[in-house]
This record gives C-alpha cells, structure tokens and sequence, in this order.
C-alpha cells in the first residue's frame, strides 16, 4: 500500500464586495442668482415709468431743435427781419395779385359776347406767361445782376444752386446765368472745376446772375448775413460778390425743352 494521501482541491475564495456608486448629491439653490434675475424682470410699474421717460426725452429733444431753429431769428438784426417780412409781404401780394386776375378772367368769360375771342386772347397771355416760367422765351422787366468772382476756384454747384434758391424765395421769376443758361426748374448744376457745369454747358468765374423781380427784395435776399454773399466772400471761397440792383433786366438765354419720355397730362378732375 502507498503512504501517499488524498490531495483535497482548494476552496474557491469568495469575491470581493463592490464599492457602492455614491449617489449625487442635492443641488443646493443659488439664492443670489435668483435674486439678481428677480431684479432684472421689470414690474409693471417699472415699465409704466421707463416709457414716460423716453416720451420725455422725445419732448425735450423736439424742444431743442425748435430753440436751435428759432435762434438763428432771435439773432438777426431788426433790420433783416424787417427785409424778412418785406419779402413775405411781397410774396403775398403777389399770390393776391394772382387770385385777383384768375377771378378777373373767370368774369370776363362769364360777360363776354365773344366767349371764344376772349377765351383765345387768354390762352395767348397763357402761353406767354408760361413761356417765361419755362425759359423758352425772353424776358425783362426790373431785378438785379450779381456778379460773383471766384480767384481761387473754390465756389462748387452748390453755393450757385443756394445763391438761385435764394433768389427764387424772393420772388425771382426770371434767371440767367452768364447770358448763356437759363435757369428754370430742371435746370441741374454739378461740379466741373475750374468752373461748374450747368444744364451741360461750362460756365466759369465770374458768375454773372441776372434775376427779374422785386429788385429790392432781391437784393436783400443776397445780401442777407449768412446768404449768397456772405458764403461768397468768406473764408471757405474767398471770392468777391456785387449786387447791383436795376430798372431792366434783360433775359435772354433760352431754354430748349426735351420731350418727356413717360410724363402725359392727367385728365382733368371736373370731367
């Protein structure tokens, strides 16, 4: 018999305890967040009060730029105000003057035997009247001539087109520029230096402007501070200007009108 003994096999070890998943942790709220968003959300009565304040700002804005506009009267001489009102006065009797002969021809066709011969004289001052206002035919009558002298080539299109609107305000009703163009309503002006380019012709210093009107009124309308000779003869041109006013002024540089491509007379409201 063998001494050698029975091998007893090994025992498995039992497996190691998992280590338990910590659970999270609660989230603890952030009350200064809350608080600063609580902040930042208007309440009704906020709202109420931040657009009474902008409605106020508008209001104090508006006020300002009327105080802005205004002071440029506040400022002027009694003298400019004076020549101010002679011009709006002018232009008054002017439209006044216009209603006037309106009425007057309404009443003559109303009484006239020969409604057609009076109706044919009208038409013909019509077109006179018209023919003036669209530069194709000469002009004269009392106004004045400006000359305006540029050494440096500094005046641009737009000092003449301020020195015309001026002169239009104060009731030119006929303007020429240099004896070679006249200015009526698409009259363009645009920058060609050395000179400036009108209704595509070249016109260079000295400009000569020559208006009909109230020569007075026109006159004091380029004379006026802070106007046509002002802006002239100030630093930013540096030129020379003379405002002569005369008993006749001669126009006659013509317009040629050009057809119009698109524009056709709208019918008229009574028919």
């Amino acid at each position: 018999m063998s001494d050698e003994k029975p091998v007893t096999p090994a025992k498995p070890e039992p497996p190691e305890p998992q280590t338990p998943t910590p659970m999270p942790k609660p989230r603890t709220p952030n009350l200064a967040l809350r608080r600063l968003r609580a902040g930042f959300k208007p309440s009704r009565g906020q709202a109420i009060v931040a657009v009474v304040l902008a409605l106020v700002a508008c209001v104090a804005v508006v006020q300002v730029r009327v105080n802005r506009a205004d002071d440029g009267y506040q400022n002027a001489r009694r003298e400019d105000l004076i020549a101010i009102l002679d011009g709006l006065g002018q232009n008054t009797r002017r439209l006044e003057s216009e209603i006037a002969d309106l009425e007057e021809r309404k009443n003559s066709l109303s009484s006239s035997a020969d409604k057609a011969q009076t109706a044919r004289e009208q038409a013909e001052a019509q077109v006179r009247t018209l023919g003036i206002l669209a530069g194709t035919l000469p002009a004269q009558g009392p106004g004045v001539r400006i000359t305006l002298n540029d050494p440096q080539g500094k005046m641009t299109s737009s000092n003449l087109l301020d020195a015309i609107e001026e002169l239009r305000d104060a009731g030119a009703e006929a303007i020429q520029i240099n004896g070679q163009v006249r200015v009526v309503a698409s009259t363009d002006f645009v920058d060609d230096a050395p000179g400036i380019g009108i209704d595509g012709q070249k016109v260079n210093s000295p400009y000569v402007i020559e208006a009909i009107g109230e020569s007075h009124n026109l006159a004091e309308a380029a004379n006026f501070p802070g106007g046509l000779v002002s802006e002239v003869t100030g630093p930013q041109v540096g030129g020379t200007a003379e405002v002569n006013e005369l008993e006749t002024v001669a126009i006659t540089a013509l317009h040629a009108p050009e057809e119009h491509r698109y524009a056709r007379p709208a019918p008229s409201p009574t028919k």
